[in-house]
């Protein structure tokens, strides 16, 4: 799902900065959900600090800098501040920017934001040591991390991902099967769930005629053999015209179809975070999904969505069935989705956490989470 940096969601007018106190790093060659992650947060951002977004360039974004550029801004602080930030969020990301402090000497402090609820390998962990400051998306990560300095969702844009107007119009427009969209986000590959979606789905649709499934995201050429035999599992329950791959689409294509579909579905065996689910929320869908990444913070069970241990797909049915039973069960977990989204995790928040933290780093305050608000 790669945005086009030249779309209509590129026109924000951003102003020039020359001395930026802030650089946020985007230095991965691909978009991902990190990407994701930046653009959501780069507007609110610029409104607190001044700020380079330096790598790839972002849909919505400021102008990009390449990483000597930064460099070069680097050697000496910002006006008004004892040193400049850098904030990473990939191990790479973080290896520069220790690089560039401890051994070219550089007055930078390193921001590391980290989502993973698993202990790293060695590389990684002294890596994640050599932040100044850690910033946690959950409590699970936090507790499993160095320098830990606030715990900060990871939040939505409630005004960009919002509920349709009139969903069963949306979904008819598709000139899909059924009245009812069901679907998945994200690579096409095991650790997603993607064949726990597609069985469940085998087991699911031939009862609920209404009802169509698609699969949106990438597939990895390592995935494609993986893909190919659900495809022949598919064709082989006469399915095919109800359970579609739709492959990597355009951003503003990513928003139309949490519009359109009435639950979405997060199977994944482990998950970092888990932002999708939040998207849908927020766009008033119903939402299954693993107790894995953050999921069990944004699900209350029963009334937003359920909830289900990772690989299994016995319960993953069960748990569809109950949504897919009560057409009007459906929207009323959408409305309260939405309300949890918009309460519970609104871009905004994450912001003003990730800000609270860089002015505790400047001030030269206790980096504790509880001295942080988190």
């Amino acid at each position: 799902m790669s945005p086009d940096v030249t779309n209509e969601h590129s026109r924000r007018a951003w102003a020039e900065v020359s001395d930026p106190e802030l650089i946020v790093t985007n230095l991965h060659r691909n978009y991902t959900g990190v990407s994701t992650t930046i653009g959501a947060l780069l507007p609110l951002q610029a409104g607190l600090h001044r700020l380079w977004l330096v790598g790839r360039a972002l849909p919505d974004g400021p102008s990009s800098h390449s990483l000597a550029a930064a460099l070069t801004a680097s050697r000496r602080p910002p006006a008004g501040r004892p040193f400049r930030i850098w904030h990473v969020r990939r191990n790479v990301e973080l290896q520069v920017a220790w690089l560039a402090r401890d051994l070219l000497r550089l007055p930078i402090r390193i921001v590391f934001t980290s989502v993973a609820q698993h202990v790293h390998s060695a590389w990684p962990r002294f890596l994640i040591a050599q932040a100044d400051a850690v910033i946690a998306t959950s409590k699970r990560a936090a507790s499993l991390r160095p320098n830990v300095a606030g715990i900060v969702p990871h939040g939505v844009d409630t005004q960009f991902f919002c509920p349709p107007t009139d969903r069963a119009r949306d979904w008819a427009q598709t000139r899909l099967p059924g009245r009812y969209g069901i679907g998945i986000f994200g690579r096409v590959r095991h650790g997603k769930g993607t064949d726990l979606f597609v069985e469940a789905m085998l087991r699911l649709l031939p009862r609920f005629p209404d009802f169509t499934a698609v699969i949106i995201g990438p597939c990895k050429i390592r995935d494609r053999a993986f893909r190919a035999g659900l495809l022949t599992r598919i064709a082989a329950a006469n399915l095919s015209s109800r359970i579609l791959f739709l492959g990597e689409i355009e951003w503003a294509e990513v928003r139309a179809w949490y519009r359109r579909l009435s639950i979405v579905v997060a199977a994944a065996r482990y998950e970092p975070y888990g932002v999708t689910i939040l998207e849908a929320m927020a766009s008033s869908a119903a939402v299954v999904a693993t107790r894995t990444g953050n999921y069990e913070a944004m699900i209350e069970e029963g009334l937003n969505g359920f909830l289900t241990d990772p690989g299994d797909v016995g319960g993953l049915v069960a748990s569809l069935e109950k949504v897919m039973s009560q057409p009007e069960r459906m929207q009323s977990m959408g409305r309260v989705g939405r309300q949890r989204a918009a309460t519970l995790f609104p871009l905004a928040a994450e912001a003003e956490g990730i800000s609270r933290v860089y002015e505790a780093l400047w001030q030269g305050k206790d980096l504790s989470p509880a001295t942080n608000g988190a």
